[in-house]
This record gives C-alpha cells, sequence and structure tokens, in this order.
C-alpha cells in the first residue's frame, strides 16, 4: 500500500455532511406493525394497516430530545406493502381504510422531521415479496426505480436513502439481479446531496445489528467493500429475531497498515453506520416491552459508535396505534440527558494549549468547541513528535478524551499517546494508548483528577490533524 494514496483520500461533500449527523433513528412501521410480525409474507390484506393514532410528531419529537438529528422511515419494507400512495402497485396506504385511504405516512413523517429540525431519510426494500415482477430483471427494476423517484421527488430534500441487502428467498426461490447503478444515478439526479447507504456507494454497514463496533474503524478502506454481493451475503437471510443481536469478529480490521500491507488496488473513503435497535426486534412486538434497552446501554451503544468514528441508526418501533410505546420515549428521555450532557461539557475549556509546531493554525480556544468551519491544527512538516499541550487552570476529574481529526483532509491518525499530570506534581503518567480517530474517537481512561493534559501523536499518514480535543466526566 502506497501510504501517501491512502492519506490522500477524502470524503465527498454529502458524506462530510452525513458524518456530522452523528446519531439519528430508524422508524421501522407498517404492515409488520399489524401482523405481529418481523418479514411479512406480501400477501396480508392492505385493510390490516390501520393505525388509530399516527403521531410521526411525536416520533421527531421524541427522536429530537433523544439527541438525534433525524429520521429515516421503512417507506416499504420486504413485503412490499407502501407507506405512501405509488402509483405502481394496489399494495398501498391508498387501498386501506386508514384515512378513508387518503393517507400518507411518509408525508405526514417528512413534515414532522422538518417542524423539527430533523432531516429525513427513506428505506426502500429492494427485496419485494408482493410484486409480481420480482424475479423477472428488468420489470422489476424498472417498477423499482419508479417507486424510489416517487420518493426522492415527492417529500423534499432526503439525507440518506437506505438500501437494505436482506433477501430471504433462498437457493430455490425467486432470484433477482438489482440494477445497482440505474439505483445510484437515480438517486444522485433527483437527491444528490442524499448518501446511499448499506448496499450503496457512501455508506458501509459496520456488519452486524447488535452495535458492536470495531476497536479502529477505518473510513479509507478497498473498494471492493462496495461489493453489494458481498453485502447481501452477510445480511439476514430468514425471519431470525437472534441475527439483530450477534455479530462475529470477522474482518475487524479493514484498513490498518497491516491489513492493507499486500493490498495493490484502489482505495475509497467509505465509512461505517453502525445499526441496532432499542428492542430486540425491528418492528413492534408488545411483549418485548419489557425488553427496552436501558439508557445506560444505548449511552453505551452511542459512545462506542458516535466515538468510534461511526454514525448511529438506532430503531425505533412505533405501537399499531402509530405511537412510540411508554418504555421507549422514557428511555429516550433518559438518554437524551446524557447525549446532552456529553456535547456540552469539555472540562479541558479554558485551558493553555501549546502546540509542538505550527503548519495549520486555529485559534486556541476553538480546539475545545465542536464548529463546522475548517479551523484545526496540523503540525510542521519536519515535526517528528507532534503534539499538544493543554494545561488546565484548575484540576479537573475526568474519565475520557475526546478527540477529532480534520477529515475533508483525509483520515490520518493511527496512534496517539495520553498522559497527564496530577496536581502537584510534574511527572506525565501515561492513561491511554488511543488508535484511529476519525471523525471523532472518544477514549476512555482512569478517572482521575488532572491539571495537564498531553497528546503525542506517534503514527501517523503524512500527517495529523487536530480540530477538536475534549475532556469528559462520563458514566
Amino acid at each position: 500500500m502506497d501510504i501517501d494514496y491512502a492519506a490522500g483520500i477524502v470524503p465527498a461533500p454529502r458524506q462530510l455532511a452525513w458524518q456530522r449527523q452523528e446519531f439519528y433513528g430508524f422508524i421501522h412501521f407498517g404492515m409488520n406493525t399489524f401482523t405481529d410480525q418481523e418479514w411479512g409474507t406480501g400477501q396480508e390484506s392492505p385493510a390490516l394497516f390501520n393505525p388509530t393514532h399516527l403521531d410521526p410528531r411525536q416520533w421527531a419529537d421524541t427522536a429530537r430530545r433523544a439527541g438525534m438529528t433525524g429520521l429515516i422511515l421503512t417507506c416499504k419494507h420486504h413485503d412490499g406493502f407502501c407507506l405512501w400512495p405509488s402509483r405502481y402497485t394496489d399494495h398501498t396506504v391508498a387501498q386501506s381504510t386508514w384515512r378513508d385511504g387518503q393517507g400518507d405516512v411518509v408525508a405526514e413523517t417528512a413534515q414532522a422531521c422538518w417542524e423539527f429540525g430533523l432531516k429525513f431519510g427513506i428505506y426502500l426494500s429492494p427485496w419485494d415479496r408482493a410484486e409480481p415482477t420480482y424475479g423477472t430483471g428488468t420489470p422489476y427494476n424498472d417498477f423499482y426505480i419508479n417507486q424510489l423517484i416517487e420518493l426522492l421527488t415527492q417529500y423534499g430534500p432526503i439525507f440518506e436513502v437506505w438500501l437494505d441487502g436482506a433477501n430471504g428467498e433462498g437457493p430455490n426461490g425467486k432470484k433477482q439481479h438489482y440494477d445497482w447503478t440505474r439505483i445510484y444515478e437515480t438517486v444522485r439526479r433527483y437527491q444528490p446531496e442524499a448518501v446511499i447507504a448499506v448496499s450503496g456507494p457512501d455508506v458501509r454497514w459496520v456488519g452486524n445489528e447488535a452495535g458492536h463496533t470495531r476497536t479502529d474503524e477505518w473510513s479509507v478502506v478497498p473498494a471492493g467493500l462496495r461489493d453489494t454481493e458481498k453485502t447481501a451475503d452477510r445480511s439476514q437471510k430468514a425471519d431470525d429475531a437472534a441475527f439483530a443481536q450477534t455479530y462475529t469478529l470477522a474482518d475487524d480490521d479493514l484498513g490498518s497498515r497491516q491489513a492493507l500491507a499486500d493490498y495493490t488496488g484502489p482505495l475509497v473513503w467509505y465509512p461505517a453506520e453502525v445499526n441496532t435497535s432499542i428492542r430486540p426486534g425491528w418492528f413492534y412486538h408488545a411483549d418485548q416491552d419489557t425488553a427496552v434497552k436501558s439508557a445506560d446501554a444505548l449511552f453505551a451503544l452511542y459512545q462506542q459508535a458516535v466515538g468510534g468514528n461511526a454514525t448511529l441508526l438506532l430503531n425505533l418501533p412505533p405501537m399499531p396505534s402509530g405511537q412510540l410505546a411508554e418504555p421507549d420515549v422514557a428511555v429516550l428521555a433518559a438518554l437524551g440527558r446524557q447525549v446532552h450532557a456529553f456535547q456540552q461539557e469539555n472540562l479541558l475549556a479554558g485551558g493553555q494549549v501549546t502546540f509542538s509546531s505550527v503548519q495549520q493554525g486555529m485559534p486556541a480556544g476553538s480546539l475545545f468547541t465542536h464548529s463546522t468551519q475548517s479551523e484545526y491544527w496540523q503540525p510542521a512538516a519536519d515535526d517528528s513528535a507532534p503534539t499538544v499541550t493543554v494545561v488546565l487552570p484548575h484540576p479537573v476529574t475526568l474519565n475520557a478524551l475526546v478527540l477529532q481529526e480534520e477529515i475533508s483532509r483525509g483520515q490520518h491518525i493511527e496512534t496517539v499517546q495520553a498522559a497527564v499530570q496530577r496536581p502537584g506534581t510534574t511527572a506525565w503518567e501515561p492513561v491511554a494508548t488511543i488508535g484511529t480517530v476519525g471523525y471523532q474517537r472518544i477514549a476512555r481512561m482512569p478517572e482521575m483528577t488532572v491539571q495537564a493534559v498531553r497528546l503525542v501523536f506517534t503514527q501517523y499518514r503524512q500527517f495529523p490533524t487536530l480540530r477538536y480535543l475534549g475532556g469528559n466526566l462520563l458514566t
């Protein structure tokens, strides 16, 4: 691997904007909600769909309070039932008794997102068990593209298009060869700022649905990881509830020097998204009301994902009434308090900053504030041990350091040694060895009271950058 080549891979503007969303919600709602299933057959009557109190405003308000920045709606799951009145099938809300056949869940959700300051995304399952043309090649691809265009042109700006890799037909079932190129071109034409996720070229599925994240997550990876067949091969093959709670350790290193040592092919910017559900299942089931993940468990997932150079997509399944259940709402409110406290707290703020050298400078105070401006530090080219030191005006107690690099320049940082000075001492005490950083890294350390913090960048590609440094006391 040419290290300079790897260091020069940078995100597209749409990928950079997506990464800054950090944490957003999945809404699995549809026919399965009313049949108490995870995977429908496609033979269900549209009359079964009848939410009595559909309330996307409650979904959006709950998501906002939880610290989320957007919602992605399952506009059509594998059963093929459409939450909007598609012109290309009768298997839609238009054939239900809900709102006398005049309802549109997609429209109401998009409007609620706009009202509560969230971005809106769509999930459109490529696998459709209700559509007669599925498995026929071009006729089905035409059908899918037509539905995709409806969603891309009728509901305002879309920030993410989520393409599920699941296909459960089995070796003797229907086999559809999706026209991925045409799908991507359609999204680019109608929503050029949207990222295409999972079976797409912009955002990589982390590889499981349990919230597991790699110790070091690289956004610069071999281009072959965008192979949609590989994604489908690892995706869910059957209606198996246990799939969402398990993971393997395969490919736990995708982009390190060691992983790429013998690789000579192209590299791409292909960042990871972590998707998991607040409940054991993806759709609502009343018998799971006592199995909702706790706020502490969810905040731990948040720290691993958003603090591990990934984003977190957390599923919130509404009840058949069309509202989120009270256990979920309560947990999400508690989670939001933890997320907001983390985002607003920086125990290093006000410290005196010194850099070992400066090639690209920034106001010292900017290092402690989250900003969309491209302000960052880069050491001089001849600096063999780039170092950032923060001396605090008074001692603080913390157990985590938060780092962000300027990923618009690429992902460069490989290893950082963190050390602290305790009050009344001059010795530097090592507290953490930090690996990749990328967009953001939350590095836990032993809880202690410190007077100063020092970071020494010991391995990097070309040069390190640093746009944010924080200190927190996390639960």
